[in-house]
């Protein structure tokens, strides 16, 4: 299993054995470790993965799973 987790002001810290990142090209990123965590903010270096920089560049974000709330489409 596969858990995705959303921090705070943060990555996305993903969590799984038989995980793999693939650039638009199709070609696969060599994961570092285990659990890893993504960029989100969009100020690493090393993207995809998080270098820590949402702390840096005070990144807040305003995503939370909301019971009853409804997907929307991207614009």
């Amino acid at each position: 299993m596969v858990r995705i987790t959303v921090k705070q002001n943060g990555p996305y810290v993903v969590q799984g054995d038989n995980v793999e990142v693939i650039d638009w090209n199709g070609n696969a990123y060599q994961v570092p470790n285990r659990p890893f965590a993504l960029c989100r903010c969009g100020g690493s270096t090393n993207k995809p993965f998080c270098d820590g920089t949402h702390s840096k560049v005070g990144f807040q974000a305003a995503e939370a799973a909301i019971l009853g709330s409804e997907d929307k489409p991207a614009s």
